[in-house]
């Protein structure tokens, strides 16, 4: 049954309804438990620290005045329906591949629903060392961030390898 589970590329989808459900529950969890700006201290190196994101990454475009939360929900409408008719157009015997999309998958339809529901997206995972802070982020950015560096470790070293062995 396991087997089945990842014969087509398309059975991936569990992976991204994954995503989006933990990051989903964890906005919402976030919301509900931290102070908008305040930060709990977790580890010695990183906080939770509830942020609204209106722009995209590192809050690009987070001042342009309300037009960049329409532009962001199409481009992610855009791209997540390139991705899932990707993930369907896979061969059966890929394994590596579909991962990667179904991880950007989920973490763009995560990020989709807050932009759309609430004009903006909840952050609140924040990463420092000594003085230098990394923006807050969430598990849908983390999904989109494991799922493209597996596209670029794919692109530099697998898929010369599918090719030759075509």
């Amino acid at each position: 049954m396991l087997k089945a589970l990842f014969r087509q590329p398309g059975s991936w989808l569990w992976l991204a309804l994954a995503v989006y459900a933990l990051d989903y529950l964890t906005k919402v969890w976030a919301s509900e438990n931290l102070v908008y700006g305040w930060s709990r201290e977790i580890l010695p190196f990183m906080n939770w620290t509830l942020a609204h994101n209106t722009g995209a990454a590192f809050s690009m475009l987070s001042e342009a005045g309300g037009w960049q939360r329409w532009f962001f929900v199409g481009l992610a409408l855009v791209v997540s329906i390139g991705l899932l008719i990707w993930l369907f157009r896979l061969p059966a015997t890929a394994r590596w591949l579909p991962v990667a999309i179904a991880l950007l998958l989920g973490g763009a339809i995560g990020n989709l629903h807050d932009r759309i529901l609430q004009g903006y997206v909840v952050d609140f995972i924040h990463v420092y060392y000594g003085d230098w802070h990394f923006p807050a982020f969430n598990i849908a950015d983390c999904g989109i961030t494991v799922g493209a560096i597996m596209l670029i470790i794919d692109s530099l070293f697998l898929e010369q390898r599918r090719e030759r062995s075509q």
